[in-house]
């Protein structure tokens, strides 16, 4: 933890406690540290599997029973972890806060758990259960027993309800993120590499409508120099600080 840590929470705090409109942007880093393998690094989800043959909508036309097999997997590992000292700080930072949005790339649901209640989840939910045939769409807390579910409503296949690769994002929830970023006055960018689009933009967005953007990870990303402030910190260290700053305040 270098020197600057103290005087960067606190004027993180400083900006959030007069704000009266609040954004945050989450990545895999937050779920990382409730054990969660990322996508891309040695040892996470995609070692072993491509992601076309589990993770697009063709793969799962051409087998479903593997797709399933794969995202059931995930699901079981979900299932032994829980929201870390980030997730509940957000959630908290949100019933404190009068207009606030926590927008997410996480599809694993830590962040509802948690508490967080005005959620934008980007690429998903894999907690989602959808039907391919018909779009019917429920909420599940287990691992299914079928290999492939069946919809209740028409009998098609039902599928994750997650984004895949060379699908678009909701319209809704992009739509909704953007002015979510343009309207804040304030904007924390946690635990994402900032690489992938659209929502890699939604910082400049707030940045061009003024707000003041906060970066908090570890390891530097793109949005790291022309954040307003940038804390090199886990999350699960900053966001707790954070939050005990802003109360003494």
């Amino acid at each position: 933890m270098d020197d600057s840590f103290p005087h960067n929470i606190a004027q993180v705090a400083e900006w959030l406690h007069h704000a009266d409109s609040v954004a945050v942007m989450t990545g895999a880093g937050v779920s990382a540290e409730s054990g969660i393998a990322t996508f891309r690094d040695a040892g996470g989800l995609w070692e072993g599997h491509r992601p076309e043959d589990v993770a697009t909508p063709q793969a799962f036309q051409r087998d479903p029973t593997m797709v399933w097999r794969f995202y059931n997997a995930r699901r079981s590992q979900l299932l032994q972890c829980q929201p870390n000292p980030a997730h509940y700080a957000l959630a908290q930072l949100e019933r404190d806060c009068a207009n606030f949005c926590l927008i997410t790339q996480n599809v694993d649901g830590l962040h509802r758990t948690a508490g967080s209640r005005n959620l934008i989840e980007l690429h998903g939910d894999i907690w989602i259960d959808r039907c391919w045939d018909c779009n019917h769409a429920q909420r599940v807390d287990k691992v299914s027993a079928e290999p492939i579910p069946a919809c209740p409503k028409c009998g098609g296949m039902m599928r994750p309800g997650v984004v895949w690769f060379g699908e678009t994002l909701p319209p809704g929830a992009i739509n909704d993120a953007q002015a979510a970023a343009a309207r804040c006055e304030v904007m924390l960018v946690i635990g994402t590499s900032s690489m992938v689009q659209p929502a890699a933009s939604l910082a400049m967005f707030a940045a061009q409508a003024g707000a003041k953007v906060v970066e908090i990870n570890p390891q530097a990303t793109p949005l790291t120099h022309s954040a307003d402030l940038v804390i090199a910190e886990k999350a699960g260290t900053a966001m707790p600080a954070i939050l005990e700053a802003i109360e003494e305040s």
